[in-house]
């Protein structure tokens, strides 16, 4: 782009402005995606066609901006009165509150073991589960659906006799 990026604030602005306001209202983040949006901006400006039309582009940036914002406030804390009750232990494995669940995941296959781990307790996808155990991704989402199908049929068993007694 040829025109100079000052030129660009000066015309576009208050219209970024206002589309960050709308849709953060009149708050600190609304100024500071602003600023973010002529930040990306003033990256992006000398590889900018000349043909481009700058004030809808700066309004998709300023769009992508404010998503940026809404995303991290989605990510915060939220501070509480009370902290729930948890069932997990200092260490994060539920002891007290169910030792026949860690029992049941113990006695699956070792393959449904570590798919299961990996996968439902750690987080990982199956593909990166497939890269640390070994097999291919399909085979370990298989290996991981068997293993909480089994847990289903005998931990749900055990924990239904034990509602019973």
């Amino acid at each position: 782009m040829n025109k100079p990026f000052e030129n660009a604030i000066d015309a576009h602005g208050p219209t970024v402005l206002r589309v960050c306001r709308a849709v953060l209202g009149m708050t600190p983040d609304a100024d500071d995606a602003w600023s973010e949006t002529f930040l990306a901006a003033l990256r992006a400006w000398p590889d900018l066609p000349d043909d481009t039309n700058v004030e809808a582009w700066l309004v998709r940036v300023a769009q992508r901006k404010t998503v940026d914002v809404i995303r991290a406030r989605s990510r915060q804390p939220v501070p509480v009165d009370e902290l729930p009750t948890s069932i997990a232990g200092t260490d994060g494995i539920p002891h007290e509150a169910d030792p026949d669940l860690w029992s049941a995941v113990a006695s699956l296959p070792e393959r449904q073991r570590l798919a299961v781990a990996y996968h439902y307790v750690g987080g990982l996808p199956h593909k990166e589960t497939a890269a640390l155990i070994g097999g291919t991704t399909e085979a370990v989402r298989r290996a991981a659906a068997d293993g909480i199908t089994r847990l289903r049929t005998t931990y749900g068993a055990s924990a239904a006799q034990e509602g019973t007694r």
